[in-house]
């Protein structure tokens, strides 16, 4: 007789990593598969709870899934992408005597719509917010510190500075508040990084009053914000008490109630412990007057918004009883006996949560192991680590999708809701042209194996139903940039080498990879420079690489100008508010830990114009043809006519 081992107490390998990946978002690896099935459309509606019994059992049943749903980076994490139009130029405010001819504004994503930052101007003043946090993107060849990177300051406070005449230059006051800004007409909006906002009245900047505020609850967190036509729209994100979840009371000393009963929820499971609300706040009275609430969960998502919509994702994951139901019906009948397999399928219907029912996987799977003689067992446990991986490797775009949502901006009703395989990047990898949404995933990043992942471009219309996609481009490799430019899209992928992809979207029922280009590094920043250069800031080994690429040809991308800065990081590649481009005078602002560079990108080609030193710089703007470089220490001014210094604050 065949001598009988103990049974093992554990799972094999690759079922425990099924199991972290499905019932975690930590730690994570890259996925091999192999011919991937087409994506599978999911049909995702939304609807209301009709009480808050119905709540409790939602968030009793859904306890354990992987989490993803709503989960939007708070305010001022990093955006690594692209800006839509870039730094934009508007008219001063009128009635405040000599008025400049031309003011830059905030790189933004959407023309017309602003977003916070650090630094705002009306084209008199420049109101900075010295010691707002700043946040490093990781990645694998990056540090998050670097020397020579200077910590937030503790001041608290938000700079008031006479910028023009250049001659009144000096610091009038400060607001003994910071954060992120918006500024509308006379009013500036600090959103702090103590879930608060204040609206201050700067219509005497010398003596800024404050017309209101509004703070959050304890367990209520300020997420994003946009001024769009007079309108701060912003999200906040709340902790749902499962013992009583409602209702939820945001904002202390306001009349604000959110009811069960008015709050969103999908009808494909996900994992609840946070409520996100998106509210539209009237700056002048600081009043709120629409709001809109979902259920969610708090890890990584993104929001995005174009003039005609506010679009929210959330991640979500395949049931794995499903997964593991539908794995031995056809691929592994002969690995189980037909009784664990009708097992399953009761499972599978049981009113519990994901993770009680993955316990009872276990469970049946580990008694059958026990029943087994070792030879077999190991046998049975080689077999379906490797018939799972490979069914995992076709079944990919099934695995993980990200789920998303049309908010009306008048109202904030939901319009539409949908779904597309993986997960986008940021806020960056979706875009709104003639009544489609563009969206770049990565799909395979963060689940099961060691080798590859790619990446897919898809199509929705205005309904956010799939009508078209371009899939696998940069496999083994994952998103660092996407750019949509009216019916064109780029695209770059990094592990080892920077393929930048030109996408050809103008049929949205057949979208096609045009070219490609693979050369060192990464570019984790794009922008339009004209319509057929696209300018790149990214990284190539340790140091910051400037790229300029031209597009005239989308079947042959080149690389026609390099610079490599003496550098190991810039803002920019933290956030695209860093990034400042005047085409009047044909140049590019970049902050470094050492300085700050004006590069000049005349005949194609790239030339360090100006490099200020001594100056811990954050962000530049111009009035007229003046370029202010705003460092937490000081303020230079440069005469863009024939670079020289033409004058300097301390602070």
């Amino acid at each position: 007789m065949e001598e009988q081992n103990e049974p093992k107490t554990r799972l094999p390998f690759f079922i425990f990593f099924l199991m972290i990946a499905f019932l975690s978002i930590a730690g994570f690896t890259f996925i091999k598969f192999k011919t991937p099935t087409q994506p599978v459309s999911e049909k995702i509606s939304f609807e209301k709870f009709a009480s808050e019994e119905e709540l409790t059992a939602y968030l009793k049943k859904t306890a354990g899934v992987a989490r993803g749903f709503f989960g939007l980076a708070p305010l001022g994490l990093p955006r690594v992408g692209l800006g839509e139009i870039g730094t934009m130029e508007m008219l001063a405010p009128e009635g405040r005597g000599a008025e400049p001819e031309r003011v830059s504004e905030t790189t933004v994503q959407v023309k017309g719509i602003d977003e916070p930052d650090i630094v705002k101007t009306d084209g008199q003043e420049i109101y900075f917010s010295s010691d707002s946090p700043v946040y490093r993107l990781m990645t694998e060849s990056v540090s998050p510190l670097r020397e020579g990177i200077i910590p937030p300051s503790q001041q608290n406070k938000t700079k008031v500075i006479k910028a023009f005449p250049l001659a009144e230059l000096a610091k009038e006051t400060e607001i003994d508040k910071t954060g992120n800004l918006l500024l509308k007409d006379n009013t500036l909006v600090i959103l702090t990084n103590q879930n608060r906002l204040y609206g201050y009245d700067v219509s005497d900047p010398k003596a800024p009053t404050k017309k209101w505020q509004l703070e959050l609850e304890n367990n209520n967190f300020l997420v994003d914000a946009r001024l769009y036509q007079n309108k701060i729209y912003f999200i906040t994100q709340t902790r749902i008490n499962t013992i009583k979840p409602c209702p939820i009371k945001p904002f202390l000393g306001e009349d604000i109630s959110i009811k069960c009963t008015d709050i969103y929820r999908p009808s494909v499971d996900v994992p609840v412990d946070v409520t996100y609300t998106a509210f539209i706040l009237n700056p002048d009275t600081g009043k709120i007057d629409e709001k809109v609430s979902f259920v969610g969960s708090s890890g990584q998502s993104v929001l995005y918004m174009s003039p005609n919509a506010l679009y929210a994702t959330y991640t979500y994951y395949q049931d794995m009883i499903d997964f593991l139901y539908r794995f031995f019906l056809e691929k592994g009948q002969d690995l189980v006996p037909t009784s664990m397999i009708e097992k399953l399928k009761t499972l599978k219907g049981y009113d519990i949560s994901s993770q009680a029912k993955m316990v009872e996987f276990q469970n049946l799977y580990e008694q059958y192991l026990a029943s087994l003689n070792s030879n077999e067992r190991l046998r049975i446990e080689n077999e379906f680590t490797n018939r799972m991986e490979d069914y995992s490797q076709e079944h990919i775009r099934e695995l993980e999708k990200t789920g998303l949502v049309k908010i009306d901006l008048d109202k904030l009703e939901v319009l539409a809701t949908g779904n597309i395989p993986g997960r986008p990047l940021n806020q960056f990898s979706l875009d709104e042209y003639q009544n489609h949404l563009r969206v770049a995933t990565t799909v395979g990043q963060g689940m099961f194996g060691t080798s590859e992942s790619a990446n897919d471009v898809y199509v929705l219309d205005s309904h956010l139903q799939s009508v078209g996609s371009v899939i696998n481009l940069g496999l083994g490799e994952r998103i660092y940039s996407a750019r949509f430019i009216e019916d064109k899209g780029y695209l770059v992928t990094f592990k080892q080498i920077d393929p930048f992809f030109v996408l050809d979207l103008s049929n949205p029922k057949q979208p096609q990879v045009k070219g490609e280009l693979k050369i060192p590094g990464y570019s984790s920043y794009l922008h339009p420079i004209t319509k057929d250069k696209i300018l790149g800031i990214g990284k190539e080994g340790s140091q910051v690489k400037v790229s300029l690429f031209n597009v005239a040809s989308p079947e042959n991308p080149t690389e026609i100008s390099k610079y490599m800065l003496d550098e190991s990081w810039s803002d920019i590649l933290n956030t695209h508010h860093a990034f400042l481009l005047d085409k009047k005078h044909d140049i590019f602002f970049l902050p470094g830990s050492r300085g700050g560079y004006v590069f000049s990108y005349q005949n194609n080609q790239f030339k360090l114009t100006k490099a200020v030193a001594d100056i811990q710089a954050r962000r530049a703007i111009y009035i007229n043809d003046y370029l202010y470089i705003i460092g937490d220490n000081q303020l230079v001014v440069l005469n863009e006519i024939n670079w020289e210094e033409v004058n300097k604050l301390e602070y």
